[in-house]
């Protein structure tokens, strides 16, 4: 027995000698574009991990890959970590400000007239005029003021940092009046009254879900209150027996207990959205101008620009804020800020709509849509892929505007397929394709995708829709 057992390990590590070791198998020349373009270091991993299910498999059936199934795993593998890779997609989901997918778009024309200011060395921190030491974000902040007529403001790396900062510094071991209807989780599973207790502050929670009164704040007000907390629902909406408490009677209340009044707008516009067909939501100015002593919000949002969070308002809560020894930790780089700076040149000289593409795409009328989608679905046709256009909505997305929506003509494409494996295929291809599926359909949405773009999604969709056949 004892025999037969040393027979059988002599044969499997006899069969397991046979694997080429990973220095051989790295000199494959099919592995060569991948060494090139991932480096050796990378393709090593890839060639362990295709060794080490080879010997599992061969402890199991007692089978080797032959050469060629070894490469082509290895570049399975790497095709799967290679999708990992940040990288551009063509956004057809239908939604605009996809969290998934970066929320708000820069685009070609915004990173083009940033590119100068940012391949070489610049003044983050350096006074031109004086030739010494200068601060950080002073401009950006200084437009951000001129925006929203507010006395000072800050830019730290997320609104979720931004009211916690807020807190910290104002409220810590103090207790804040927030209403139960705006106890909100943001994205990421982040809730409020977690970012509220992580800050040091205590809650103080008043009204009820759907219905809170200004008497309610008033009735909670203590010797230990620090500040009134309103947290625009930026991400939900409520509808029927509902009541909520405006900030402009919040700050007629706090200035009668001598308490700043703090709103978290969440997703944060300048413009004003009913322009373009949507429902009001309440900007940023309009805030500061009611009363509200601090308002704070997302810079990727409804703004159009790159991650970043804003603080602004009265100077007198700002500067203790700017002190806040956490400030450096949260602050954001030269590159957050040389786009910030021309995102909110644009909105200053007007031209937010037409050079922000997360406005352009709002903009956009339904008959340029409309005729882009009937021209890119008659080209996919002289390729006989069946392909129509069909009325839909576009949404915001990204926690802005919930539950608002853009009309839009969306492209219905029937793969040779299952929808499934059509729709991984489009993801797998180089830059990725994303839309969503309905039933046995592929659908895409224009209103989300540059026009510059349109001939590229016809390659992709032919060149998968052909080789799926």
């Amino acid at each position: 027995m004892k025999n037969n057992k040393d027979t059988d390990n002599n044969n499997l590590n006899l069969l397991l000698s046979k694997i080429p070791s990973i220095e051989i198998i790295l000199q494959n020349k099919a592995l060569k574009p991948l060494i090139q373009k991932h480096s050796r270091k990378m393709l090593t991993q890839m060639v362990r991990k295709v060794i080490s299910e080879e010997k599992k498999n061969a402890l199991k059936n007692g089978h080797l890959y032959s050469a060629q199934e070894r490469i082509n795993k290895i570049k399975e593998y790497f095709k799967k970590e290679n999708l990992s890779f940040l990288q551009e997609v063509i956004n057809g989901s239908g939604v605009i400000l996809h969290t998934n997918l970066g929320r708000a778009p820069l685009g070609k024309e915004m990173l083009t007239a940033v590119q100068s200011s940012l391949q070489g060395y610049t003044n983050l921190e350096y006074d031109l005029a004086e030739g010494s030491r200068g601060k950080r974000g002073e401009i950006v902040e200084k437009l951000i003021c001129t925006l929203s007529h507010s006395e000072k403001s800050l830019v730290v790396n997320n609104n979720a940092g931004a009211i916690f900062l807020i807190l910290n510094t104002l409220a810590k071991n103090k207790e804040v009046i927030v209403s139960r209807g705006e106890l909100v989780q943001i994205g990421g599973g982040f809730r409020i009254p977690e970012i509220l207790e992580q800050s040091g502050a205590h809650l103080r929670e008043v009204g009820t879900t759907n219905q809170t009164f200004i008497e309610d704040y008033e009735k909670a007000i203590n010797d230990n209150t620090a500040l009134i907390l309103k947290v625009h629902q930026s991400n939900f909406y409520m509808n029927g027996f509902v009541q909520q408490v405006e900030v402009k009677e919040l700050k007629k209340l706090g200035k009668k207990y001598n308490l700043p009044v703090i709103v978290d707008l969440g997703s944060g516009t300048f413009l004003a959205t009913e322009t373009f067909g949507l429902k009001h939501e309440p900007t940023v100015q309009e805030n500061i101008r009611i009363g509200a002593d601090i308002v704070c919000f997302s810079t990727d949002k409804l703004l159009g620009g790159p991650q970043g969070g804003v603080v602004c308002g009265k100077e007198i809560y700002l500067k203790k804020i700017s002190q806040h020894p956490l400030f450096r930790t949260l602050r954001v780089d030269k590159i957050t800020l040389t786009i910030l700076q021309e995102i909110l040149l644009s909105y200053l000289k007007g031209k937010a709509v037409s050079k922000i593409p997360i406005w352009k795409m709002i903009s956009c009328p339904l008959d340029k849509i409309a005729a882009r989608s009937q021209s890119i679905c008659q080209k996919l046709k002289k390729e006989d892929i069946p392909a129509f256009t069909k009325e839909g909505e576009t949404a915001i997305g990204g926690g802005s505007l919930p539950g608002q929506t853009l009309p839009t003509k969306l492209i219905i494409i029937k793969p040779p397929c299952p929808v499934e494996i059509f729709s991984k295929e489009l993801r797998s291809f180089n830059p990725p394709l994303l839309g969503r599926k309905e039933k046995e359909f592929f659908i895409l949405d224009p209103r989300c995708i540059d026009p510059s773009s349109d001939n590229l999604v016809i390659k992709i969709i032919t060149s998968v829709y052909s080789k799926m056949k």
